[in-house]
């Protein structure tokens, strides 16, 4: 058999990677916030909620949903949104409301979207 040479990544060079992509995320986001939202959230705040975003489509089963004929899930931001207010009250982190934080989970939609095309 004939052998392949693929890049492979070590695991410190995936967390870079990882590292670099949500910055990119978090730049994104704040970037595309109403001005008072991008003024009232701090870039640790954007990062947690952007680590909730994810863990809620990890842990929901939004992703094992099947797509529609264009290949596409619905997913509701509104439900994001509540998710990560909760969750961000539970843990401790503070009292953000569902209202502002949509602005953040659509503007994460709209990055994702953004990288599709």
């Amino acid at each position: 058999m004939p052998s392949h040479n693929v890049p492979t990544m070590n695991i410190d060079e995936e967390l870079l990677l990882d590292a670099q992509e949500d910055a990119q995320a978090v730049a994104y986001i704040k970037s595309h916030l109403p001005q008072e939202l991008q003024e009232k959230y701090t870039e640790e705040e954007l990062y947690y909620f952007l680590d909730l975003i994810y863990d809620y489509y990890a842990t929901s089963g939004i992703l094992d949903k099947t797509a529609d004929k264009d290949g596409y899930i619905e997913i509701d931001a509104e439900v994001i949104a509540d998710y990560i207010a909760q969750k961000a009250k539970k843990e401790g982190m503070g009292n953000f409301a569902a209202e502002d934080l949509l602005f953040v989970v659509e503007a994460h939609m709209d990055m994702e979207e953004d990288m599709e095309e």
